[in-house]
């Protein structure tokens, strides 16, 4: 496997996982970027543009960018956080403050920060939407502000996959005025020089100045890959179309072709930004130091942001999951660099985070999604990787 890029001093392991996860877990195309206090250590690329080879097996190139699907999840965060930060939203208020339509069927008592750690009650919708109705910004924080929670907010968590962008972009329309991906365009990724975009510009879908977005499918299973058997209970939530884990999935049915311009044209906070892994590790950077004089987050908010808000038995997952405002925590659902770190994973594949105590910014972006939902085994096999290079 020709690999391009490079690693620093002492990151050479990044190196070898990244090709081992070629020649032996069935990677297609993919990219890994680290940054250590807010020197660049890792950039790595390699394999198609995409993963079918739509494309005519284009090379992944080093300004290839490709869906995050839930790694978006971390990026949209940092809006709420730095709002507060700002003084211009209150984590503690609650949400009917800003919108006073959410206040329907007791959901006066859903606060802000119940948003960010998944204590809203609200993962469900009992009518899912249209893939039409989803792109429509209106559409979703309406049918969330007419929905009864699934249990009393505040009281327990559950992740919520899709509702959870729905509710942040209606707070953030309300407190601004401008989308979320409107706000991320504006105050983080122009700052910052990010390749990076909630909702496509078409002039970077067509072609633009880092090349065209890869196309994102599902990639088969490696021959002979060690498989790990889900708990049964697990297996069962995903089974049953009545479960709280189908129905929190499924609150967009049929989900949209993610390959299509109008789904990537589009801004969902929960499920679909855009990033090279140049981009997304560059926004991590600048949550816990300055990058290139830029730092998104003061000391203050990035120690709220992963300060456990929620841990254990998950409702939806079916797993212990721990989550902080909006990222999730170092755990065995979502094992990150160390108890410290913060992020976010993608289904089935891409992961963003930052660990503060080593420096550490890291992304991890793939064109061959898998079954997986928080731990990918080609994501943690580069966390490994980077793990073992910081050790004396």
């Amino acid at each position: 496997m020709d690999v391009n890029g490079v690693v620093a001093e002492g990151f050479e392991p990044v190196r070898e996982a990244f090709v081992r996860n070629f020649d032996t877990l069935g990677e297609r195309g993919a990219a890994v970027v680290v940054h250590r206090h807010g020197r660049k250590v890792v950039d790595l690329w390699a394999g198609t543009q995409d993963v079918d080879g739509t494309d005519g097996d284009q090379p992944w190139r080093h300004g290839t960018a490709q869906i995050m699907r839930s790694a978006t999840k971390g990026v949209a965060a940092a809006v709420p956080l730095m709002l507060a930060e700002r003084g211009e939203l209150d984590l503690d208020a609650p949400v009917g403050r800003y919108w006073p339509e959410f206040k329907a069927h007791g959901k006066d008592r859903v606060l802000v920060r119940h948003v960010l750690n998944h204590r809203a009650g609200l993962p469900v919708l009992d009518r899912p939407l249209t893939p039409d109705e989803a792109l429509d910004p209106r559409r979703g924080p309406e049918a969330v502000a007419a929905q009864a929670p699934a249990w009393e907010p505040g009281t327990d968590h559950g992740y919520h996959p899709l509702t959870y962008g729905w509710m942040l972009d209606e707070l953030v329309r309300r407190v601004t005025g401008r989308g979320t991906g409107e706000w991320i365009a504006a105050e983080i990724a122009a700052p910052l020089g990010l390749d990076l975009w909630l909702g496509l510009p078409e002039a970077v879908a067509a072609e633009g100045r880092v090349g065209r977005a890869g196309r994102l499918e599902a990639a088969p299973e490696p021959a002979g890959a060690l498989r790990v058997r889900a708990k049964r209970s697990v297996t069962e939530a995903y089974d049953n179309p009545d479960s709280l884990t189908r129905r929190a999935f499924a609150a967009i049915s049929p989900f949209p072709e993610q390959n299509d311009p109008a789904y990537r044209a589009s801004a969902l906070p929960a499920t679909n930004g855009i990033a090279t892994a140049n981009g997304l590790a560059r926004f991590y950077a600048a949550l816990i130091g300055e990058v290139d004089g830029v730092r998104l987050f003061g000391p203050a908010t990035m120690e709220a942001a992963r300060a456990e808000e929620s841990a254990g038995p998950d409702r939806t997952l079916v797993i212990n999951t721990r989550f902080g405002l909006g990222y999730m925590l170092h755990g065995t659902a979502s094992p990150l660099l160390a108890p410290g770190s913060f992020g976010h994973p993608g289904r089935g594949g891409p992961l963003g985070f930052a660990d503060p105590e080593s420096g550490i910014a890291f992304a991890y972006m793939t064109n061959g999604y898998r079954k997986t939902v928080t731990a990918d085994p080609r994501a943690q096999a580069l966390v490994r990787a980077v793990r073992g290079a910081l050790r004396p």
